[in-house]
């Protein structure tokens, strides 16, 4: 039916008619103008506001405040373009121009009106279907929806319009039903529904219900003349300003943040939007399609986050929404916009959903060995669909009381080593390597979602009908309500204290992180403050040594793991990871002395961990090879009509040549290469010590006692390199408390061989108070499960918790294999050189600055594409990467110098590698690294 209806005038009567533009989409407004409430074409936002307060029945603060986002919402309907904000600011909403504005959803709605303002019976039939019979006021029965009801109606709106919604039009619909419900419902509480009945008359005779009219009329007249005029104008102002601030706050956070510098720490952190995947595929890296997404989502026994996990769940985003609600913090997409990758609620399921997260339905990888210590792993689930990387800690008893505690949501290891590049649509991914997440500004977004639940009106109902149900026991909501504001400020006195230390951060960003500041700050200042220990602050040091993400496919064969080389014993290495990640852990003085060092910590999962990236004996297999996580391949069959993809065979052979003269001697032999080891074999990979022994003089080899491989270590002032994570180790102290009696001489000298460790002091060196932490927390977890002699001893194995002798006195740096190394960027060990590209090139050539994000990977330059002399512009939410401050000056950590190839190399050259390549010679090695 066209719209050439009349509607009800204010005085109620049928006779006078009101003409409305089909231009006006939204059924309330329609009906506000055909009975003559408010005027068809422009209209002042006060008078709008006023009449719209007016018909929602509320009074005192709830009338102002839904006041407020009235005048926003209407001050944004025309467009958010400044100039078109300014005029209807100043003259009003025009009505009769709303249709393709802000707030239209394009047909992606109910489709009860269309873009002719025709109204379809057949759609408001479909809504009826939704509803139920209910017993109405009258004593009748009419069709009905709550608010349950009409969010599935909402869902199936959303389902419906596949292929032509926007993410916006989910949270626009919030903005309609809803608010519907809210001021012509009948009904209090959850039993509140909308009339069918009525909403019919509001679209096809846009007449409002009589209770509705007789709030309208009943409105108050805005007062005249004297003082309450001049009150009413200040009032206006206000709530101008007000609502002006409201929307460029909603609407603007990132630009109000980058102008109103303070404000930024209120306003959720930018983010990029996530790039639209039209395929997802895991390579092959010889684990089965069970065993990675047990990886993805088995709990190191962390608690990262800092509320249960039922709470999580129930946070909603930080931010202001001018329309609806914001979406949950735990929502997929709103999760991989920090650079987390999707993951399906379980693995077992149909074909079609597998392929959608990218994962195969059949896989020829081989069972992963049983624990050598005979521990069985506790089951991984994700059943509200959270991201890889995000498990589950399930109850058990808080280490340091002892009671019951509730669920906690934990990082795991694949958080920061499960990889993926993005190229034209496609997102390929892959275990083990370095993920593209910014972790930092998950961390913000967590604390404000709280803080935003604490303080932003309606919030927390929301967020504890989540968590308790509908009509939750008073009892129980109060003191939820009490635990929720404990909680943030709790966070917000860490904020103070912490900021101080954090001052002279440099910026992380995606993809890298400051893991050996963050786990001493974790341990010997978090971890004490929350065991009662106050006074540690001089502990807190700034996270500004940030290293990119390492690979971890073939690590567990290392000597040293790190990339400074100071870690030997895979537990400890794994163990003090977890305790990073804030693993819950008893150092409480008040504690009884046997309950010391318990902790949250999943041992047995660390163990399978291991075990799985490990695999069998590599000197056993034939040919010789890594056999539990293996290195991603070059994924040119995911792209074979791309010839940017496709491998050059000439390219590679000149490149094998080039790669056994200037890499190998650090980075030896690729593993898996039959033809240089052939042409090269005194540079193979798998050359093994003559001596057999755990001695320095077998680097770069294999000890065949162990087996373990011996990777090259070299001085941090010769490779030219930033110094800054080798130097946390090395020269970072602390202090700790005298009743946990740590003392290296006895705990790691004579307990574990290390030679020359110092007498007890409550004041050592940050890595020996590490290592004495973490073995005694592993060597309580073992007390606490009844661990044998011989399954301990399995446990360790044959490695030491010793400091590395050779980094002692002079750091260095570890040289590991190049196996994958195409999908590691960006390289180095701080991440600070984009791709293997401008590795190659003179280290004074290199950029010193790019924009790090969810970027598309370029297979020429293998990494993430610079051109020379180009201003890098990141866009929205992306992380610029910079080696120097505004005034030139050098940010530490990021130094982009070192390993260089650009001519001999010498003693009085530090820095300086190899000789300079030819582009040519560039690319011939670059095309053999892809095969590696």
């Amino acid at each position: 039916m066209q719209d050439d209806r009349v509607g009800s005038p204010a005085d109620g009567t049928p006779d006078q008619q009101t003409l409305v533009s089909p231009n006006n989409p939204c059924p309330f407004l329609r009906a506000l103008v055909a009975g003559g409430f408010v005027g068809g074409h422009i209209v002042p936002l006060p008078k709008l506001t006023r009449t719209i307060e007016a018909a929602t029945g509320n009074k005192g603060l709830k009338e102002r405040l839904d006041g407020l986002a009235i005048y926003g919402v209407a001050l944004a309907a025309n467009g958010l373009s400044l100039r078109r904000l300014w005029r209807s600011w100043r003259s009003g909403a025009q009505l009769d121009a709303l249709r393709d504005g802000p707030l239209d959803k394009h047909g992606v709605g109910s489709r009860i009106l269309d873009a002719k303002a025709e109204v379809h019976e057949a759609e408001i039939a479909r809504l009826a279907k939704f509803g139920k019979d209910r017993p109405d006021t009258a004593g009748g029965v009419e069709r009905g929806l709550t608010s349950r009801e009409i969010t599935a109606y909402m869902k199936a709106n959303f389902e419906r319009a596949k292929g032509s919604r926007r993410p916006i039009d989910r949270f626009l619909m919030r903005g309609e039903w809803p608010i519907l419900l809210n001021i012509m419902g009948k009904g209090e509480g959850n039993k509140r529904y909308l009339s069918v009945a009525e909403v019919r008359t509001l679209f096809v005779e846009r007449r409002f219900p009589d209770r509705i009219v007789a709030r309208l009329l009943s409105a108050p007249a805005p007062a005249k003349g004297g003082l309450a005029r001049f009150l009413g104008k200040a009032l206006l102002w206000t709530g101008a300003a007000t609502a002006a601030a409201v929307i460029a706050i909603a609407e603007f956070p990132d630009q109000v943040g980058a102008i109103i510098t303070p404000l930024a720490q209120l306003l959720p952190p930018p983010l990029p939007d996530t790039p639209a995947t039209k395929a997802a595929v895991w390579l092959d890296q010889n684990w089965s399609t069970e065993d990675r997404h047990w990886f993805h989502h088995a709990s190191q026994g962390t608690a990262t986050f800092p509320v249960p996990y039922d709470w999580f769940v129930a946070l909603e985003q930080p931010g202001i929404r001018l329309v609806g609600r914001p979406g949950l913090l735990k929502d997929s997409d709103y999760l991989e916009r920090f650079g987390f990758l999707p993951s399906p609620k379980t693995i077992h399921t149909d074909s079609a959903t597998l392929r959608h997260f990218g994962y195969s339905s059949s896989s020829n990888a081989p069972p992963i060995p049983e624990s050598a210590a005979h521990l069985k792993p506790t089951p991984a689930e994700n059943f509200d669909g959270l991201p890889v990387g995000f498990a589950r800690l399930v109850g058990g008893a808080d280490p340091t009381t002892g009671k019951p505690a509730l669920d906690r949501l934990g990082l795991t290891c694949a958080a920061c080593h499960a990889g993926s590049i993005r190229y034209k649509g496609t997102s390929v991914r892959f275990d083990g390597g370095p993920a593209m997440v910014d972790l930092f500004k998950l961390e913000q977004a967590t604390g404000l979602s709280i803080f935003y639940t604490v303080y932003v009106p309606g919030r927390f109902q929301r967020f504890a009908t989540r968590v308790l149900g509908p009509d939750p026991d008073p009892a129980a909501y109060n003191q939820l309500k009490n635990d929720l504001s404990a909680t943030w400020s709790t966070l917000r006195t860490q904020i103070k204290i912490q900021g101080k230390a954090y001052a002279k951060d440099t910026l992380e960003g995606f993809g890298r992180l400051d893991a050996l500041n963050r786990i001493g700050n974790q341990v010997f200042y978090i971890d004490l403050d929350l065991s009662g220990l106050r006074g540690f602050e001089k502990n807190l040091r700034a996270r500004d040594a940030p290293v990119s993400f390492p690979p971890i496919w073939s690590v567990p064969w290392f000597w040293w793991a790190q990339y400074d080389a100071s870690i030997e014993q895979p537990l400890i290495r794994n163990a003090g990871e977890a305790l990073g990640v804030s693993a819950l852990i008893n150092l409480s003085p008040d504690a009884p002395l046997a309950a010391l060092f318990r902790s949250s910590i999943a041992l047995e999962n660390l163990d399978r961990i291991e075990t799985m990236l490990r695999g069998p004996n590599p000197l056993e297999q034939d040919p010789k090879g890594f056999a539990g996580l293996k290195s991603p391949k070059w994924p040119s069959q995911v792209f074979p009509d791309d010839p940017a993809w496709k491998i050059d065979p000439a390219r590679v052979a000149r490149g094998r040549a080039i790669y056994a003269e200037i890499c190998a001697e650090c980075h030896r032999g690729p593993v898996d290469d039959a033809v240089f080891d052939s042409q090269f074999p005194e540079e193979s990979f798998w050359s093994i010590s003559k001596e057999g022994k755990w001695d320095k003089e077998s680097e770069g080899k294999w000890i065949s006692d162990g087996p373990v491989f011996n990777p090259v270590q070299k001085a941090v002032g010769g490779m030219g390199t930033d110094p800054a994570q080798a130097e946390v180790l090395h020269s970072r102290m602390v202090a700790v408390p005298g009743f946990l009696d740590m003392q290296p001489e006895r705990d790691l000298g004579q307990v574990w061989g290390c030679q020359g460790m110092p007498a007890a002091s409550t004041d050592m060196q940050f890595s020996l108070a590490l290592m004495i932490a973490v073995d005694r927390t592993n060597r309580k977890w073992m007390d606490d499960h009844n661990l044998s002699k011989e399954d301990r001893e399995a446990l360790w194995g044959k490695r030491t918790n010793c400091p590395n002798p050779k980094i002692q006195k002079i750091i260095h740096y570890r040289a590991r294999p190049l196996n994958g190394v195409w999908a590691t960027a960006p390289y180095l060990h701080n991440g600070s050189v984009p791709s293997l590209y401008w590795m190659l090139r003179p280290a004074a050539e290199r950029p010193t600055q790019f924009c790090m994000g969810l970027r598309d990977f370029d297979p020429q330059q293998v990494g993430y594409r610079v051109v020379e002399g180009e201003k890098p512009s990141c866009r929205k939410g992306e992380i610029l990467f910079s080696a120097t401050n505004p005034d030139g000056s050098a940010i530490h950590g990021n130094g982009v110098l070192g390993h260089s190839l650009e001519g001999t190399p010498g003693p009085d050259k530090p820095g300086v590698i190899g000789r300079k390549l030819t582009d040519d010679e560039r690319y011939d090695l670059i095309e053999y690294l892809k095969t590696l």
